[in-house]
Parts: C-alpha cells; sequence; structure tokens
C-alpha cells in the first residue's frame, strides 16, 4: 500500500497481514482523488472517513493538505494501526473505534467529505441504511461530497442525493451531493411532500 499524491507521495506503508480488511487498490484510489481534485482544495477540507480499515483513504487526505480528519472503524487492531501510522507521519487524524451506525447517530459534526468503505457482503439493505442515516443525521456539509465505495452487486443511484457514479475494476464509487436527486439538479421546492403541498 503506498501514498500516490501530495507531499508524502511514494512512501509505502504495510499494515499488519491480520487486520480484517480489504484496502482501495492503488488505480482505483488514483481515480478516486482525480474527481475529487476536480471539486476541492484538500487543503481545510474537514473529513470523515467511515469503515476506515487500514486507514488508507485518510491518508491520502492528509498527504494532500487536510488536516481535519476522522477515521472511523469497528476494529480494535484498524484504530491502533492508523494512530501509529498518524503518529509516524505527522498526520492530523482522529482515529475512532466504534460502531459505524452508533457513531453516525451519535456524530455532532459535520464534513466537507464523507468517504465509506463498507465490506462488499453487506446486503443492500444495509448500504442504503448508512448513506440515508448520513444524510438524516445531517452529516454532510452543504457544499460536501459523500463517496461510497462498493461492488457491481450493489445500486445506490436509487437513493436522493446520489449524483453519479465511476467504475473502476470490480469496485464502483457512487457520490451524492446536497441538491441532487439520482443524478439531476433539484430545487428545495422539489422536496415538499405531496402532503405539505396539499
Amino acid at each position: 500500500m503506498r501514498i500516490i499524491s501530495g507531499k508524502f507521495k511514494g512512501r509505502r506503508i504495510s499494515p499488519p497481514k491480520n487486520l480484517p480488511v480489504r484496502p482501495t487498490t492503488d488505480m482505483s484510489k488514483e481515480a478516486l482523488f482525480n474527481v475529487l481534485n476536480n471539486h476541492f482544495n484538500f487543503e481545510g477540507l474537514k473529513v470523515l472517513d467511515l469503515f476506515s480499515g487500514t486507514g488508507n483513504i485518510s491518508y491520502e487526505f492528509a498527504s494532500r493538505g487536510s488536516s481535519n480528519i476522522t477515521s472511523v472503524d469497528a476494529d480494535f487492531g484498524c484504530v491502533k494501526f492508523i494512530k501509529e501510522t498518524a503518529t509516524e507521519f505527522d498526520f492530523n487524524i482522529a482515529a475512532i473505534k466504534s460502531d459505524i451506525f452508533k457513531f453516525i447517530e451519535k456524530c455532532k459534526a459535520s464534513y466537507t467529505i464523507i468517504f465509506a468503505d463498507p465490506p462488499y457482503a453487506l446486503d443492500q439493505k444495509t448500504f442504503d441504511k448508512i448513506v440515508l442515516s448520513i444524510f438524516e443525521q445531517n452529516l454532510l456539509q452543504e457544499d460536501g461530497m459523500m463517496i461510497i465505495e462498493h461492488s457491481k452487486y450493489t445500486k445506490l443511484d436509487h437513493i436522493i442525493h446520489f449524483s453519479f457514479k465511476k467504475s473502476y475494476g470490480g469496485s464502483i464509487f457512487s457520490f451524492f451531493e446536497i441538491g441532487k436527486e439520482n443524478g439531476v439538479e433539484i430545487d428545495d421546492e422539489d422536496l415538499v411532500s405531496d402532503s405539505e403541498e396539499e
């Protein structure tokens, strides 16, 4: 695993082999950050990395200048490794051990970018719940973007605020933005239910 850009470009990171993770490939990660680079200046971003695993995505944001990063994972070994790596590289990453849904429920902060890489084996209903819970708790800032990594067998383009998706090999990144519905710009008035209109 290596950092592909920024201050620590090319630096290799070697997590313990016993961690229960499936790191995002370098090819997919590079493609993801090429997309984000067209939308954001990484310095000053407030980032939330859910199901953070080895911290692969968090390190990439930190190397590019993001200095407010929160990484959340339920596995003690993953969180311990992220803390150790953040200390080694002097990254400002807060690593938190928590069930993801409990964290979302209790979180009072909001973020410019939220990235989530749940296990591909989770069912469709759980993936839907991840996306919907984040919006219900208002964790994404108005000008922010949420990205969910998933397999081709999971579909997320039916969920409100879906903007677009990118496919890289066996992985798909679905992007969500406030003010979008199924890839189309929407007005606040369009969100009013039929009952409210009557």
